[in-house]
């Protein structure tokens, strides 16, 4: 049986978008078009082109240039990308990728040089085109342009005044046009297009060529008012962070096989106790050689399942919703390898409640690629968060006793065993280790030194040979002073695996660090390396 995809409404904010922008490039549109979207600027420049190339393939004699203000982050690049649409210019490797110069060919002037050479570069356009046409300008992201390019955000504005053409000047943003308003009354007050926000209804499924594999009855329609109870809840738990139709249809489609995958296999299990009952049944008929294998549907029919079922999956499913939106939402793992790795029980239904699988909890509970790219860093990489994470944990004044290295190192580290020490009837206050109490801030020059201790001792055996070093220690003083070393600091930094501390204008002092990671992944990523952690910590974990 092939699936059928179940999708919803198509969104009225979006339609009626498309509809208004229609009549108006069609008709008399004004100079200046402002369309404010706070969710999704993505789908919204999508419907603004869709409609412009639809008016064109009808027959409206009009040409327009999609220019997204990210990529085109100069004057030059926004000129040059604007031109070559109007034009219906496309840069080519033959050519040496050279953009539109119309006229000017054989000169050493161009069109983007200036605002004012932007503008002759649309008449000349025009008139290399049609006399008639009319232009439309679709800037994506507009919000940019105040950051970038301030200079020609008021002249955009008033484009069709200043180049004396018919042109049609549309922003598509995430902000209110209040916010990036030339100030003095530079510009004109646009044309106001309000995206709608989308409702819980309103949100749908990717289509068929999703690559997120499915079971065959995944989206069965007897399923499509359970699908709608789920979407609800999906809905209710992501509106709060977003409400974008890709994004909700992205963590929708990631959870829903999971969700469903119970109920599947239930229905599984009755038409295979049902078809060994037939085959035990000795008045059955015995199946043909030839036959095939019927298929699930024709052994029991689809049904939906009860209301305490469905209570019973969204109360299982409704932490795995959240984790999705905390995995999904910005993109730190794909909607296949979450489907793949939240698969659930088998008889998940038929389980009683305190006998559901930890598992279940496990992976709701915890980023599902989190670990695993802990465990791919570069192997530097690891060092440093092991080198950080003592530099946290330790007393700084227990440095030369855990990591020195002297002739009287062995005398004067901490003594593993003997007998315990004797306290005075006043200590009584209980001592709590570091690690419990949280990270402590460390200079980078600390930690490098650590580094070089445990790179001297944990990965001379691992290195390339270098006869040119002689004296024990100076390649490890070598790789410690590289920029590399510092570089990984900053990206690790950046990632917040390290936190930084200290201003980032001091520069009269070693700027300070705070570890980022716990003991568990402190321990794996020594495991990794071949350091044994408890041996180099203050306070041991027992």
């Amino acid at each position: 049986m092939d699936r059928a995809v179940i999708h919803a409404a198509p969104s009225d904010g979006y339609a009626n978008l498309g509809y208004e922008l229609s009549e108006l490039v069609a008709s008399y549109p004004p100079p200046f078009v402002y369309v404010h979207d706070p969710h999704t600027t993505r789908i919204a420049t999508t419907t603004v082109v869709s409609t412009l190339s639809t008016l064109r393939e009808n027959g409206a004699n009009i040409a327009f240039a999609h220019v997204n203000a990210v990529a085109c982050f100069t004057p030059r690049l926004l000129y040059d990308t604007a031109l070559n649409a109007f034009a219906g210019w496309s840069p080519s490797w033959e050519d040496g990728c050279a953009n539109w110069i119309g006229p000017l060919e054989g000169t050493s002037q161009r069109f983007n040089e200036s605002f004012d050479g932007f503008t002759h570069g649309i008449r000349a356009a025009m008139v290399e085109r049609l006399s008639d046409l009319r232009l439309v300008l679709v800037i994506e992201d507009a919000q940019r342009l105040k950051e970038n390019m301030p200079d020609i955000l008021a002249p955009l504005t008033r484009l069709y005044e200043l180049s004396h053409v018919d042109i049609t000047t549309i922003f598509v943003s995430e902000v209110c046009w209040e916010h990036i308003r030339p100030s003095y009354g530079a510009s004109h007050d646009p044309y106001y297009l309000d995206v709608a926000p989308s409702s819980k209804q309103e949100f749908y499924t990717p289509d068929d060529d999703s690559e997120i594999p499915l079971d065959p009855y995944t989206y069965h329609p007897v399923f499509r008012q359970l699908y709608t109870h789920f979407l609800s809840t999906t809905y209710s738990v992501c509106s709060p962070f977003t409400t974008g139709l890709d994004d909700l249809s992205y963590i929708a489609a990631a959870t829903w096989p999971a969700f469903i995958r119970p109920v599947i296999d239930e229905h599984r299990r009755v038409a295979m106790e049902l078809k060994e009952a037939h085959q035990d049944d000795p008045d059955a008929v015995p199946d043909s050689e030839g036959e095939e294998e019927k298929p699930l549907h024709t052994i029991v029919t689809f049904s939906a399942p009860t209301e305490d079922a469905r209570i019973r999956l969204t109360r299982l499913f409704t932490p795995s919703i959240t984790a999705a939106l905390e995995a999904l939402y910005p993109r730190q793992t794909n909607a296949i390898t979450w489907a793949n790795a939240n698969i659930p029980a088998a008889d998940l239904l038929s389980m009683h409640p305190h006998e559901i699988p930890q598992s279940l909890a496990k992976k709701v509970a915890g980023d599902v690629d989190g670990e695993r790219a802990l465990r791919e860093l570069p192997r530097i990489a690891k060092f440093v968060l092991i080198a950080a994470y003592l530099a946290s944990t330790n007393p700084a004044r227990t440095d030369m006793r855990m990591f020195g290295r002297g002739p009287d190192a062995r005398s004067k580290r901490r003594r593993k065993g003997g007998s315990p020490r004797k306290t005075s009837a006043k200590a009584s206050a209980v001592k709590i280790p570091q690690r419990l109490l949280g990270p402590m801030p460390f200079p980078l020059d600390r930690m490098v030194a650590i580094l070089g201790i445990l790179l001297e001792e944990n990965d001379a055996d691992t290195r390339l040979s270098a006869p040119e070093y002689k004296v024990p220690g100076e390649y490890t003083e070598i790789e410690i002073s590289r920029v590399g070393i510092y570089a990984q600091v900053m990206e690790l930094a950046s990632v917040h695996l390290l936190h930084r501390t200290s201003p980032s204008d001091r520069l009269e002092m070693s700027p300070t660090y705070k570890c980022g990671i716990s003991y568990d992944i402190a321990f794996q990523l020594a495991k990794d390396v071949g350091i044994r952690l408890n041996d180099v910590i203050w306070d041991p974990v027992a």
